[in-house]
């Protein structure tokens, strides 16, 4: 089964000497980046740390010796339509003069391939343009920089790669107990904020605000990695914009977390709880139509309304929650534009 890569690739292959390459390719580790393309003749670079260290031979790529991928350097006709003809699961293209149509073209061709394009860029502003051409954009960026500092500017635009989380209001029409349930308690590998939290919900149509457990209670301390998501069931949003049910969650999963501010960030699952508790049914509507969540019946449990994040225990019927919206629905965690009805 071929690996599944992340949505960025780091060039450390195309520096002139070993040292640069080196640099390059520990600035990236240390920048959290996991897929790093190095030299084959730079093997001991595998030793700097556990990463999927992806091997560069001539126009080919490998990873635990298996071909990966195909390099395409274009710089005219010739080489887009050399492009055109890779079928290896991944196509790593190099314009050589960032344009557009050329771009339109190579999504268009690929899309309907089981091939993933990913584009190599240099800048912030040529990875957004990657992203956002024809809509769906390509599957990947491969990012070539000289210097720790260029890389560092990708780190402070990497917020481009997160999916749209703009968050509207609910009222809340029910709010209804529940018997005994499964529900699924996310451990991360990060200190979450009080009114951080992770978008759940029964539909992908509409995702709750559920805050982490980054307060103290008479009863419990403060668990500031913790977000106690809800029933088995449910959809959460994962850094790339696709869903998971909280079922599939496991350790190492990445999953999307929102600041109070506004801000998205990738954080990793490092432990996941499944135990029976009892549940509660959440009901809210916006733009007249109907959501729910459901979530253990716990104190500890808030979910993030425009007065910041507010205890089931407390909430009440009228109040106003925080959601994100979507049209469509999903099809193994992909967004699809569809009709569809779920009650």
């Amino acid at each position: 089964m071929t690996k599944e890569l992340s949505p960025i690739l780091i060039r450390a292959d195309l520096g002139e000497t070993y040292e640069d390459r080196k640099m390059i390719a520990e600035a990236a580790l240390e920048a959290g980046y996991t897929d790093i393309v190095i030299r084959k003749e730079d093997a001991a670079l595998t030793r700097l740390a556990r990463y999927n260290a992806i091997l560069a031979d001539g126009e080919f790529l490998y990873l635990n010796g298996e071909k990966l991928g195909t390099i395409a350097d274009i710089t005219d006709s010739e080489g887009m339509e050399k492009a055109y003809k890779i079928t290896t699961p991944y196509a790593v293209v190099n314009p050589a003069d960032w344009r557009v149509i050329p771009l339109e073209n190579l999504i268009s061709r690929f899309q309907k391939t089981e091939t993933k394009l990913y584009a190599c860029v240099a800048t912030p502003a040529e990875a957004k343009l990657a992203r956002e051409t024809m809509e769906v954009g390509c599957d990947g960026i491969a990012v070539v920089v000289s210097s720790p500092a260029e890389l560092a500017a990708f780190g402070k635009a990497d917020s481009d790669a997160m999916p749209e989380a703009e968050l509207t209001e609910a009222v809340v029409s029910a709010i209804t107990p529940l018997s005994l349930g499964d529900r699924v308690c996310i451990d991360t590998c990060s200190l979450l904020a009080q009114g951080e939290g992770m978008l759940v919900g029964s539909s992908s149509a509409c995702l709750f605000l559920i805050c982490s457990e980054s307060f103290d209670s008479e009863y419990v301390n403060s668990r500031p990695f913790r977000v106690n998501a809800g029933a088995v069931h449910s959809y959460i949003l994962c850094p790339d914009g696709t869903t998971h049910y909280l079922s599939e969650v496991k350790a190492g999963t990445p999953l999307l977390s929102r600041l109070p501010d506004g801000t998205l960030r990738s954080v990793d699952t490092g432990r996941v709880k499944i135990e029976r508790r009892p549940m509660i049914l959440v009901e809210a509507e916006a733009n007249g139509k109907k959501h729910s969540v459901v979530v253990q019946n716990a104190e500890t449990i808030r979910l993030g309304t425009p007065s910041g994040a507010v205890s089931v225990a407390d909430l009440a019927v009228g109040d106003t929650v925080l959601v994100r919206l979507e049209s469509g629905g999903r099809h193994f965690g992909h967004a699809m534009a569809e009709t569809i009805l779920e009650k």
